[in-house]
């Protein structure tokens, strides 16, 4: 398959998506997202206000009007229109008025070269047939001393076919279902969407090799957690697997420069 049909697969995919998308995710952010991986998030960007920011894959938003609330000057930017349209009219509903465009986030085409604070991506990079190329573009819409934070799903535990199963005396063991060293596209079930999610299963290495290979310095790499907190609103179930393994990475990059 060649990227061109791949990328009008998964545009088409999260079209079809776009309004349960948005019932899941919301103005806030999902549970995984409040609790797990958007504290670090915020941690790692650092005070927005004043700054140039891309949401790169912004999905319906709600990451995109925060940094707007933040003061920063956001542009939003997703494969799909059916998901810029949420995005777009979810601002508007809040009295504001966003820039979203639709692209692939490997191809920024309209946003030149250096005109960019900082670059976020928020559980985009595994959904993306062509990861490298959006590496590349991230440095190159970046400012010198520019900086990236993108959070994905943790590629040693996020496959389908992985998982955990339990031995007769309790212990947890976990199996993968192919090679953690391949590279493969699979589909994924999710809770109430009534169709699966396009993902790509690349080892951590890749993606290492991706940023430092594209010129990007590691200024950390961290692996969130969710810390218990009282009237959480998330189910014990979820809180304890989440607490077993991480669920996603999270690398803050810089673009050396002066």
């Amino acid at each position: 398959m060649n990227m061109d049909t791949e990328l009008e697969q998964l545009s088409a995919s999260w079209d079809a998506k776009a309004e349960e998308w948005h019932r899941q995710v919301g103005a806030e952010g999902d549970a995984n997202r409040r609790l797990n991986s958007d504290p670090v998030l915020w941690r790692m960007l650092g005070d927005v206000a004043g700054l140039d920011v891309l949401d790169a894959g912004c999905g319906t938003g709600y990451l995109l009007l925060k940094l707007m609330e933040k003061g920063a000057r956001a542009v939003g930017v997703d494969v799909s229109a059916g998901m810029a349209a949420v995005a777009r009219r979810d601002a508007a509903a809040r009295g504001a008025d966003a820039d979203v465009r639709v692209a692939d986030c490997a191809a920024l085409n309209g946003i030149g070269d250096a005109s960019i604070d900082r670059v976020v991506s928020n559980y985009v990079l595994m959904d993306l047939p062509d990861m490298r190329g959006a590496v590349r573009e991230f440095h190159r819409v970046l400012r010198p001393n520019g900086s990236a934070v993108l959070i994905f799903s943790h590629p040693c535990f996020s496959p389908p076919d992985n998982g955990f199963s339990r031995l007769p005396d309790g212990r947890a063991v976990f199996r993968w279902g192919r090679p953690y060293f391949d590279e493969y596209e699979y589909r994924e079930e999710w809770g109430h969407f009534t169709s699966p999610f396009i993902c790509y299963h690349r080892p951590l290495s890749e993606y290492w090799r991706a940023f430092t290979g594209t010129g990007f310095e590691i200024v950390e790499f961290c692996e969130p957690t969710v810390e218990p907190v009282p009237g959480a609103e998330i189910d014990p179930q979820t809180l304890n697997r989440l607490r077993m393994m991480p669920n996603s990475v999270a690398f803050h990059l810089r673009k050396p420069g002066r």
